[in-house]
């Protein structure tokens, strides 16, 4: 008996909930805001949210949770460069460089990796971290990461040497970007990751080929939330943990947003939006 949960953010406690408009010469919102967003400004102000949360939690009826994500997206890969290059019209809507794995300059599938730019972006949320650290922001409980390059570099990047104990990161398929018909967005194979990231774990049942990934068809909006909404359902539902980060991509975030009816964000590379997540169980599932 599989429990039916649903969504929805609570809200106040970020600036990023009630997001103005995007930064001024931007398409975007801001990466990396003070303090995460956090509204509260105080010396204590992570202790204040973590016990807000759990008393969120000691009050709320047992179909009720509540949990704090921080979302990060991946830094600059050479995709996102060669999109910039050509524009979004060759690049998407026409599918044609997007079909391709480079331009004889630039290599960008299968599974790019960091520019120059995308690595510092991610020594950036490094710095951002470390910094809330000292303010007594709490090392997540549980990380999850998508199973492509640009994402696991950022993860690593983003946490190097500010792990207290060691803390793995599980890579989940379901995490990773839209998928189909980019060539970027195709992910190597398991005894690659597990080869070149020894440190991290591989979910159960992670195949050894990319079996999700196909060259005609592009997956839709509504397929990526059903993606997370599985990727919530199995947090919620396994997890005790109430500190929770997930390094992904932009398609990915986007639908968490969605299905978590958080008001429309748009998360440059690089960027991290945190996210309190109220979940409610409404019926039981045969």
């Amino acid at each position: 008996m599989l429990p039916n949960r649903s969504y929805e953010t609570v809200v106040g406690y970020f600036a990023q909930d009630n997001p103005g408009p995007v930064t001024p010469g931007s398409d975007f919102h801001e990466a990396l805001p003070p303090r995460f967003g956090l509204i509260d400004d105080s010396p204590e102000r992570w202790s204040n949210l973590i016990a807000s949360i759990q008393q969120l939690n000691i009050d709320a009826p047992s179909h009720v949770q509540y949990k704090l994500f921080f979302l990060g997206r991946h830094g600059q890969g050479y995709h996102n460069f060669a999109w910039e290059k050509y524009g979004a019209k060759p690049w998407d809507e026409r599918s044609y460089w997007s079909k391709l794995n480079g331009d004889g300059e630039l290599t960008w599938g299968p599974d790019p990796e960091l520019t120059p730019l995308g690595e510092g972006q991610a020594d950036e949320a490094h710095v951002a971290w470390k910094t809330e650290f000292q303010c007594d922001l709490p090392f997540p409980e549980k990380l999850y990461c998508s199973p492509l390059s640009r994402a696991i570099r950022t993860n690593q990047r983003s946490f190097k040497g500010i792990n207290p104990d060691g803390r793995k990161t599980t890579i989940v398929e379901n995490i990773r970007e839209e998928f189909g018909i980019h060539t970027c967005d195709k992910r190597r194979t398991r005894t690659y990751i597990h080869e070149t990231f020894p440190e991290y774990l591989i979910e159960d049942g992670f195949t050894e080929e990319d079996e999700l990934w196909t060259p005609d068809v592009r997956e839709t909006w509504e397929d990526v939330g059903v993606r997370v909404k599985a990727i919530l359902d199995m947090i919620f539902e396994n997890d005790k943990e109430q500190f929770i980060s997930i390094t992904a991509h932009g398609g990915f975030i986007n639908a968490f947003l969605r299905v978590t009816n958080h008001l429309p964000y748009v998360l440059p590379t690089g960027g991290v939006i945190p996210i309190v997540v109220k979940a409610t169980i409404e019926r039981v599932l045969a």
